[in-house]
């Protein structure tokens, strides 16, 4: 009989595409299973982002480390974005793990488990090199008819608060037929969201054909037969060509929504964070967004309490906020990073500061979002469902990406199956999420 495991994935879904890869592979040798205190394997992929995630990610170690003292499972092994940067620190400080493995070697995770059965082991490379392909198996770990795909690895921004660049090493686009045959491979096996993501999406293929490729993949995706929607994630504001624009307003399968992250809005804030745009062209960006795509949703993620950032940046960034109106907005506190520029920048903003303001901008996102929501009341969206409710469905809008931004719940008129995309005429809204009905 074979062995099982189970595979715990944090963090963001770039993390999750791998974890999803390393089931795969696994799954050669052991049987998968969800719940990990029936696996006699479990792998933890972490994720080493800002201090909150890792704070989470060393818990849920600690937590299966339990079992294994309990006998309950026999190996616990982390992987992922932790595992690169603190591989050596997590082997010293929990006895318990059997493994770090860093994201260098996914690929090989099979052969380095199965040859070092009685030892503790540790991969790592200090540059990165992996990219995964199509030829990979993957076990998707969420529902079958939405998935991931990520286009590229690493990134070369390399903004003054983010140690990216450090764990993912340099930016590497996967080739164009390796994302477009993976696609296939899912919309056969019923998926008919794809919600491409990457470190920077938009910087897709310069580094291997010396041009901007974006929008030549999206015009391959679109023709891949029960594809319905093309999601974009993660695309930096000062490489959003017109040519991408465009793509995005003439093709139906691709969702008129936008996830950009800006991360401040005071223009000498933004130059200590090492961003290449000032929030005057990030303002200019967003108005040709909305004139050359009606109704699109705009996304954005703000970071408070950089170091430095006084009460009147503070205030420029709310400012921008309340102009630009976003649709969607994520603001997190600083977090100061190991080896990061910013981490050694004098001035650095008291913990409790940084907090009151990431509360107080989000308050103010929950006050502009109830009144953009309301726009959308008697207007008619396009919602993929996802489960079935006593009284009606839950789904998502075109504007809703899974698990960060909000919900739809419907009452339907016909039979309906998860993942099936309907119209619906909103009828009621509050900040987040919609009410609606089905139209006939």
């Amino acid at each position: 009989m074979k062995k099982k495991f189970a595979v715990i994935n944090l963090g963001c879904p770039k993390n999750q595409v791998d974890g999803e890869i390393v089931s795969g592979l696994l799954a050669s040798k052991y049987q998968l299973i969800s719940d990990p205190q029936k696996a006699n394997i479990v792998l933890i992929n972490t994720c080493g982002f800002i201090n909150d995630a890792k704070e989470e990610s060393i818990e849920v170690i600690c937590e299966i480390a339990e079992l294994k003292k309990k006998g309950i499972c026999e190996k616990v092994y982390a992987l992922g974005c932790l595992a690169q940067r603190y591989g050596k620190e997590l082997l010293r400080d929990i006895p318990e793990l059997d493994g770090v493995l860093g994201d260098g070697d996914l690929h090989n995770i099979v052969s380095t488990i199965e040859e070092n059965p009685d030892q503790r082991i540790i991969t790592w490379k200090e540059a990165q090199d992996f990219l995964y392909t199509h030829e990979m198996p993957r076990i998707l770990s969420g529902p079958s008819y939405s998935a991931y795909v990520k286009i590229a690895e690493g990134c070369d921004n390399c903004c003054s608060y983010c140690a990216i660049p450090k764990i993912k090493g340099s930016y590497r686009s996967r080739i164009k037929q390796s994302v477009v045959e993976e696609t296939k491979r899912l919309a056969a096996e019923g998926t008919k969201e794809i919600i491409l993501v990457a470190q920077d999406l938009t910087r897709y293929g310069l580094d291997i054909y010396g041009k901007q490729e974006l929008p030549s993949l999206l015009k391959d995706l679109v023709h891949i037969d029960g594809i319905e929607w093309i999601r974009l994630m993660y695309c930096y504001p000062d490489v959003i060509t017109d040519e991408l624009i465009e793509t995005i307003a003439s093709e139906a399968k691709i969702c008129k929504y936008l996830d950009i992250p800006l991360q401040h809005g005071d223009n000498e804030i933004l130059d200590r964070m090492n961003r290449r745009n000032t929030s005057e062209e990030a303002q200019g960006l967003i108005e040709k967004l909305r004139l050359k795509i009606p109704g699109i949703f705009i996304r954005s993620t703000f970071i408070a309490g950089f170091p430095g950032e006084s009460e009147e940046q503070f205030q420029n960034l709310q400012k921008f906020v309340r102009q630009m109106k976003f649709d969607r907005l994520g603001v997190f506190a600083y977090s100061q990073e190991d080896n990061t520029p910013a981490a050694k920048m004098k001035n650095q903003v008291p913990k409790a500061v940084r907090e009151a303001r990431k509360d107080s901008l989000m308050a103010l996102q929950a006050d502009l979002a109830y009144e953009i929501q309301q726009t959308r009341v008697g207007k008619t969206l396009k919602v993929i469902l996802e489960e079935e409710l006593t009284d009606g469905w839950r789904g998502r809008s075109e504007g809703d990406a899974p698990e960060i931004d909000g919900q739809v719940y419907c009452k339907a008129i016909q039979e309906h199956f998860p993942g099936d995309i309907i119209d619906v005429k909103i009828i009621q809204a509050d900040s987040y999420d919609f009410w609606g009905e089905e139209l006939g």
